[in-house]
């Protein structure tokens, strides 16, 4: 597995675990999020302000479905549960840079 996937790794297991302070040392200072609703998120304090009650809650969890990683990118089918009455299918396309996620795009 690539180091761009390690990281991804890392980051699902601590969304998993509701680890809010390892979730978010997975990312870059300067993260970019762009978000299924066309909405965006900037910076690790914006995740923590986002993601933080979400953990709390301790309802949200996440499965990968499928997998393409190519360089720098990893591009996974996730299925995520606690979001909604249903489980939600997205396609999560991160950009992994000097070993931080920098960029996520939630595709549908």
């Amino acid at each position: 597995m690539s180091e761009p996937a390690l990281v991804v790794d890392r980051q699902l297991a601590a969304y998993n675990n509701h680890d809010l302070d390892a979730f978010v040392a997975t990312y870059a200072e300067d993260v970019s999020i762009t978000r299924r609703d066309g909405s965006s998120l900037h910076g690790r304090e914006a995740l923590r302000a986002v993601y933080g009650p979400m953990f709390a809650a301790g309802r949200c969890r996440a499965e990968i479905a499928g997998r393409l990683t190519v360089g720098d990118r990893v591009v996974d089918h996730e299925v995520a549960h606690g979001l909604a009455a249903d489980p939600v299918r997205v396609l999560v396309a991160y950009r992994v840079r000097d070993g931080l996620i920098d960029r996520v795009d939630f595709l549908g």
